[in-house]
C-alpha cells in the first residue's frame, strides 16, 4: 500500500466520523468569496505569482515548523507579496487543522486555498463552511466520475478548484470533465514514491489549454526555479517547505520573488 492509499483510507475514517457529528456553523456568511484563479492568473511579461503555503509537516518531509502560528506565517505571507494562501488541513499526516482556515481568511486580503485530500462532496460543504475560498482536488485520488461529482459540488458551494494532476494522463482525465477546470496544478512530486520530477511542469503546460491557469507545484527552492518554470508557462507555484524552513518565512518568499 503506498502512502497516498494509506492517506486515503484514513481520510475514508474520518469522514465517517465526521458525516455522525453535527454540522459546524457556517462561517462565510458575511464576506465575499476570494477568487484564486483570478489571484493566481499571470499577465503576459508580469512576475510569476507565489501561493505560499502554511505546511507544518509532511510524510515526506517529517517535521518541518511543529506548532507554527498559522495565522502569523500566513500574514507575513501576504505582507512580503504572497498571491494567495494555502492551509493544510490534514490532521494525522500534516500536522494541520480545519480550524486554521477561518482565523487566516480573516487575517489576510488574498485568497485562502484549502490544501486535503478531498474525495467526498461532504468535505465540499466542510471546505465552505470552514470559510476558504477554494480547495484542492487531487485527479490521483479521485476516479473520473469522483472528479466530475467533486467538481460540480465545488461549483454549487460558489468555491474555485485547483485541480492536481502529475501525469499526461491525469491532465486529460481533469479536462475531460464536464466541468473542466481553469485553474491545473502540476505536482512534480508522485504521491505514491515521493521522487521528484522538476520537468513534469514544462512537459504537461504544452498541453494544457489556452486561458487555463497553470500552477507548478513541490520542489521549488530558489528565484532560479520560479523563472525557469514560468518559462515553461506556469502562471504560479506553490510553494510550501522551503519557504515554512527558514527563520523569516516572509523574507524567504521576498528571495523567490526577487
Amino acid at each position: 500500500m503506498s502512502i497516498l492509499d494509506k492517506i486515503l483510507a484514513t481520510k475514508r475514517e474520518e469522514i465517517a466520523a465526521a458525516k455522525a457529528m453535527p454540522p459546524a456553523p457556517a462561517l462565510d456568511g458575511t464576506r465575499p468569496r476570494r477568487s484564486l484563479i483570478a489571484a493566481l492568473r499571470r499577465p503576459t511579461g508580469q512576475p510569476v505569482r507565489v501561493l505560499s503555503e502554511v505546511k507544518r509537516a509532511s510524510p515526506s518531509a517529517g517535521p518541518i515548523r511543529p506548532g507554527a502560528d498559522p495565522v502569523a506565517i500566513a500574514v507575513e505571507y501576504a505582507a512580503a507579496g504572497a498571491a494567495a494562501i494555502s492551509v493544510l488541513t490534514d490532521r494525522l499526516y500534516f500536522a494541520g487543522d480545519l480550524a486554521f482556515l477561518a482565523p487566516v481568511h480573516a487575517a489576510v486580503a488574498v485568497p485562502v486555498l484549502r490544501k486535503d485530500f478531498l474525495i467526498d462532496a461532504f468535505q465540499v460543504d466542510e471546505t465552505r463552511r470552514a470559510g476558504a475560498d477554494a480547495l484542492l482536488l487531487i485527479v490521483a485520488a479521485l476516479s473520473p466520475r469522483d472528479l466530475e461529482l467533486m467538481l460540480r459540488e465545488t461549483h454549487r458551494a460558489g468555491l474555485e478548484a485547483l485541480v492536481e494532476v502529475h501525469t499526461l494522463a491525469e491532465l486529460d482525465t481533469a479536462l475531460s470533465a464536464p466541468h473542466r477546470p481553469a485553474l491545473i496544478g502540476v505536482n512534480h512530486r508522485d504521491l505514491a514514491t515521493f521522487a521528484i520530477d522538476m520537468t513534469l511542469t514544462e512537459q504537461i503546460a504544452k498541453r494544457v489549454p489556452s486561458g487555463t491557469v497553470l500552477v507548478a507545484e513541490s520542489g521549488i527552492k530558489t528565484a532560479a526555479d520560479v523563472r525557469r518554470l514560468g518559462d515553461a508557462g506556469a502562471h504560479a507555484v506553490l510553494v510550501g517547505e522551503q519557504l515554512m524552513r527558514a527563520a523569516s518565512p516572509g523574507a524567504a518568499l521576498k528571495e523567490l520573488l526577487a
